[in-house]
């Protein structure tokens, strides 16, 4: 399988991820890139993820993507490996950002 059918393929995996969840989600428009075409488009508006269904690759290449595609968006990267669960990952500061929102401490 090619890389890009394999790149549909792990979209269209992580947007029924989502909607196992109760996530509203669909593989994204993928034209050119940027904000208007993320990997999958969901009910969370404010999020913009970049998918990565791959055995091997570059986290920090991964993130700085997600980050020019993701504009005013959060940008997260979805990654998982055969056999393994789906991971989150962003910016430590967002994270701390959202626990902080989480556990009612946003004046910390």
């Amino acid at each position: 399988m090619n890389s890009r059918a394999k790149g549909c393929r792990g979209e269209r995996e992580f947007a029924q991820f989502l909607r196992d969840k109760g996530i509203n989600a669909r593989r994204g428009q993928q034209f050119s890139g940027g904000t208007d075409s993320p990997d999958v488009v969901s009910d969370l508006t404010g999020v913009h993820f970049e998918v990565k269904r791959v055995e091997q690759g570059n986290l920090y290449n991964w993130v700085d993507q997600a980050f020019r595609d993701a504009g005013i968006k959060l940008p997260v990267v979805a990654h998982k490996r055969n056999n393994k669960e789906w991971v989150g990952i962003l910016n430590m500061h967002d994270l701390i950002n959202i626990l902080k929102v989480y556990y009612g401490r946003v004046n910390d």
